[in-house]
């Protein structure tokens, strides 16, 4: 099997002198080109040029490796991404944002490595406690969530990459407590209307944990 590293789709400094670097992290059923809307942002701010904004494809989507030997699990995706952001040969402080199941991974990440990374940003982070994990409610709230997937692919649902994602990082019931014991400074940053992400447990999240901040916004996830 190929070294473990997930693949850069985009990778910008516009100044060619880059202050900060900030990699950018997908979700699940999806790929680095979640971000695409944001190139034109990027490009156009002038006050973004000294940023180098890199993006990645997870072990399983997009351009990086795909094998059903693959766990699809915590210590695989952390260690690709280690690895990925080790072949930036960067110097400047470390920014990494994920978006839904990235959350978790860029979050895991961090409680490894707390002293690689300056910021976490999270985009749509799923909070879900253990008693959530519990409720029958939460069953069939990720019943609805497949279905809507099926809706655009109803392939990617019978893919190892999305089965074991499932299983081994999206219901990891030790994900909250993680998040909650961070020591990099967080930014949280969820949809009023967003119906995924237990968003109930943002308060009692940010009372543990001064590091983390929350950013309401209109939308869904």
């Amino acid at each position: 099997m190929k070294k473990l590293q997930l693949t850069n789709t985009y990778d910008v400094c516009r100044s060619g002198k880059p202050k900060l670097c900030v990699v950018m992290i997908h979700g699940i059923a999806s790929d680095s080109t979640t971000y695409n809307a944001a190139h034109e942002y990027f490009e156009a701010e002038e006050q973004l040029k000294d940023i180098r904004f890199v993006k990645m494809d997870l072990l399983g989507a997009g351009l990086s490796l795909k094998d059903d030997a693959l766990n699809y699990d915590y210590d695989e995706q952390v260690t690709a991404l280690h690895n990925a952001i080790a072949e930036l040969k960067s110097d400047v402080p470390l920014v990494l944002v994920g978006h839904s199941l990235g959350t978790f991974i860029v979050t895991r990440y961090a409680s490894i490595y707390p002293d690689e990374v300056a910021r976490l940003i999270l985009i749509s982070p799923p909070v879900y406690t253990r008693e959530d994990y519990s409720n029958p409610l939460f069953k069939v709230g990720m019943e609805a969530f497949k279905k809507s997937i099926a809706l655009r692919n109803a392939d990617v649902l019978q893919e190892k990459a999305f089965i074991n994602s499932m299983n081994n990082i999206v219901m990891d019931r030790n994900n909250y407590d993680v998040l909650a014991k961070i020591k990099v400074p967080t930014v949280i940053i969820y949809g009023g209307e967003d119906q995924l992400i237990a968003s109930h447990n943002i308060p009692g999240l940010l009372k543990k944990n001064s590091l983390i901040s929350a950013i309401k916004t209109k939308g869904r996830h």
